[in-house]
């Protein structure tokens, strides 16, 4: 198979699809590998090192799209990408299809297969290509949040940990998946008084048994929310129902509930976010106010650190991508049900539920 790796063009993402050590693997599988030139750069790695792996560099974003069976990327295509899709083309990558209509619709209109990175599923039922930038986010979550609660940046002024004789700051997360469970960590190791939600009492359980004493668990709900708010200092919305959009569980008028300098932080913004109030932001301006409260919700909270998250990402993806390649992705997702759930868009249908709902669309079942 004929595989592109594109660079990324999002707002200050970094990441790269693939890593020199990926296109070895694929190179020795009897794939061709073409990578845009400095694709890996913001990565660390240089196209000399993609050479040496056996790929091939070419110079513009153009040429991979038109040379490639399959494109592999970090993140979903924008507008100037949409174009470049080709019928029949395979797309792997992150796209959160439920809170991007125009995405959606380019790539209906395309005729591309699209697999998304975030719906495919393991034997387990979890989510494995979403939990290594979900640890990411999580744990950048409460180092952002950190960072904004200082002064100049518009926050409290205070710092998380607090010191001896200062109490630390209140840590409210919602939701504790993956994100919420690295957050916590991150802000117990730094001394917060951190107070995790949600709905399974046997999630909460495990929470109870594994996490420091300064974490503390509570049933989500909005009465329990509304009494956590007027005393908390950074709420981190990590509330995800895969491939559908998030839930609000704060809503505008809660806003009022919080003292000004409260800093939100929404992980959850590339499924629709969390807070009513929460809309896309990038790494160049990553915050803005609503009624004296600060909001963070960058779309791609892991390319801040792309030397870790490319690692953490391209070790999950590349036996997937292996798989799909060496099978074509009709087999691939015939040998496994969890891949198959992956794949969003076909041909110019839905083929996944929460897609379709999110926009009132048919949801056609996917034909392998």
């Amino acid at each position: 198979m004929i595989i592109g790796v594109p660079k990324e063009i999002k707002n200050n993402e970094n990441r790269v699809g693939m890593t020199p050590a990926g296109v070895k693997e694929l190179v020795a599988h009897g794939h061709k590998v073409y990578v845009q030139h400095t694709a890996g750069l913001g990565s660390g790695f240089a196209d000399d090192e993609y050479v040496a792996a056996g790929a091939t560099i070419l110079p513009t974003i153009e040429d991979v799209y038109s040379t490639a069976e399959m494109i592999i990327k970090v993140k979903e295509p924008i507008e100037p990408e949409y174009k470049l899709v080709k019928k029949g083309q395979l797309l792997f990558t992150y796209f959160h299809f439920a809170c991007d209509r125009p995405l959606t619709d380019a790539m209906l209109a395309s005729g591309a297969t699209c697999i998304a990175y975030e719906t495919v599923r393991d034997r387990q039922g979890t989510l494995p290509l979403l939990i290594p930038m979900s640890e990411v986010a999580g744990r950048m979550s409460i180092q952002e949040g950190a960072r904004f609660l200082e002064k100049p940046q518009g926050g409290k002024g205070l710092l998380i940990g607090g010191v001896p004789g200062v109490k630390p700051a209140k840590v409210l997360i919602l939701g504790a998946g993956v994100v919420g469970r690295n957050a916590a960590l991150m802000a117990a190791g730094l001394g917060a008084d951190v107070t995790i939600t949600d709905i399974s009492l046997p999630t909460l359980r495990h929470v109870a048994e594994v996490m420091p004493k300064n974490v503390k668990t509570l049933y989500s709900s909005r009465h329990n929310i509304e009494q956590e708010l007027p005393s908390v200092d950074l709420v981190i919305g990590s509330v995800l129902i895969p491939g559908a959009k998030a839930p609000h569980l704060v809503t505008r008028d809660m806003l009022k509930l919080m003292r000004p300098g409260t800093v939100m932080v929404d992980v959850a913004i590339d499924q629709g976010g969390c807070f009513e109030t929460s809309h896309p932001t990038t790494h160049s301006e990553p915050t803005y106010e609503v009624d004296g409260i600060v909001h963070y919700a960058v779309a791609n909270i892991p390319g801040a650190v792309p030397f870790t998250s490319t690692l953490a990402l391209t070790n999950a993806t590349l036996p997937y991508a292996l798989r799909l390649a060496d099978k074509g992705w009709r087999e691939a997702c015939k040998a496994d049900p969890g891949l198959a759930e992956g794949v969003n868009i076909v041909d110019g249908k839905i083929t996944f539920k929460g897609v379709a709902e999110a926009f009132d669309l048919p949801c056609h079942k996917l034909e392998l």
